[in-house]
């Protein structure tokens, strides 16, 4: 068997569709018999899911991750364990011995020339992962994955499972685990959700239902101006080919992917919107906790 763990300096880097480089681990017998570090490229999720099949890999151990992700994962086969955190062979460690729990889909969030790759978004999600708002990722907008809580509750450190309604102000729904027939899962506390999501959950009782109001600063934040940026489309390969309103990938100076969208565009220039498509926003939530671990 061979595992793959998302890596950055001894740690398990907490987002799947940014991570630098994988740890991979050559397991016979139940024990880890070698271990090398390659690189990831940071080519997107898709790309990053065909990079562990090229390289074998059975199964994926990662911090946050997002719904998208996870799909490009079950169409290569890979096993996913996410809402891993800390040292990355102890990790490995305790997935072998059956103590490392799994969180499912928990990292919603969007991030941060360029070259340019076509983002095939499942739900509208975050960093476009597949990740709407609250949910699947969702409007869990991964706030820093595996960071310290910034409150306190009987819920926090725990894996909870809820369903949730999410609507804007108008009263127009944008998602719901509900419709999906499955109820999210996220450790409260640990960032995958954004902050008023998690916060609300922090306290809850098992059975309890609660309606929140959230600003956007407790949510995906204010949209920042600077986030919106012209190029030149010859400096571009490949955006000449783009539209407006069209989701796609950038790469940052690293190569990690940064999900934008087309908002502009003449002979000459081309127009991103780096803001998460919920900045500036209130929202909404009907959250129900189904369970906690």
């Amino acid at each position: 068997m061979r595992i793959a763990v998302t890596y950055d300096d001894g740690q398990v880097f907490q987002h799947f569709g940014h991570t630098e480089n994988f740890k991979i681990y050559e397991v016979e017998d139940g024990e880890v018999k070698s271990s090398e570090i390659i690189g990831s490229d940071g080519q997107g999720h898709g790309a990053l899911a065909g990079l562990l099949d090229n390289n074998s890999i059975d199964v994926l151990i990662c911090g946050g991750i997002g719904g998208g992700a996870k799909t490009a994962l079950d169409e290569k086969g890979i096993e996913l364990c996410a809402g891993a955190e800390g040292d990355a062979d102890e990790a490995v460690a305790a997935y072998l011995r059956g103590e490392l729990v799994n969180t499912g889909v928990n990292c919603d969030h969007h991030g941060e020339g360029h070259s340019c790759s076509d983002h095939h978004d499942e739900e509208g999600h975050c960093g476009h992962d597949e990740e709407g708002c609250g949910h699947e990722g969702g409007c869990g907008g991964c706030s820093g994955c595996g960071s310290a809580p910034q409150f306190e509750g009987k819920n926090v450190g725990k894996i909870c499972k809820t369903h949730y309604r999410g609507t804007f102000n108008d009263g127009t729904q944008f998602d719901s685990s509900y419709d999906r027939g499955e109820p999210l899962q996220f450790v409260c506390g640990a960032g995958m959700m954004i902050l008023g999501f998690d916060k609300a959950v922090a306290n809850m009782e098992v059975g309890e239902k609660l309606t929140v109001h959230l600003m956007p600063e407790e949510a995906y934040g204010e949209a920042d101006p600077e986030a919106i940026f012209t190029v030149d489309i010859a400096e571009m390969p490949g955006s000449e080919e783009l539209t407006v309103d069209q989701q796609v990938y950038l790469q940052d100076m690293y190569g990690r992917p940064i999900p934008v969208k087309v908002v502009a565009k003449d002979e000459k220039t081309i127009t991103f919107d780096a803001n998460h498509e919920m900045a500036g926003k209130e929202l909404n939530f009907e959250i129900e906790l189904v369970e906690v671990q």
